[in-house]
């Protein structure tokens, strides 16, 4: 499996949520970079985030944001000896 630019955009865009309140959500500005306006409108699609331009996590969302955060710490922590 290849994983992709938008794939990465996704995670990133999930990553940007704050996971220890349900009433943090986030904007995403129409000036905001076409990748992560991409980003977030596949995200609505996929009933992962709540409005086209950002909004709230939905459960979906934020199981998938949870994931997603345990991935990137996994993966930036430093090797056991």
């Amino acid at each position: 499996m290849v994983l992709g630019e938008d794939f990465f955009a996704d995670v990133e865009l999930l990553n940007l949520f704050t996971l220890d309140s349900s009433q943090a959500g986030i904007k995403i500005h129409h000036e905001a970079a076409p990748e992560r306006i991409a980003s977030a409108k596949r995200l609505f699609e996929k009933e992962l985030i709540s409005q086209v331009d950002g909004g709230y996590l939905t459960p979906l969302g934020l199981q998938a944001a949870e994931h997603a955060e345990i991935l990137i710490r996994v993966l930036h922590s430093n090797p056991q000896n």
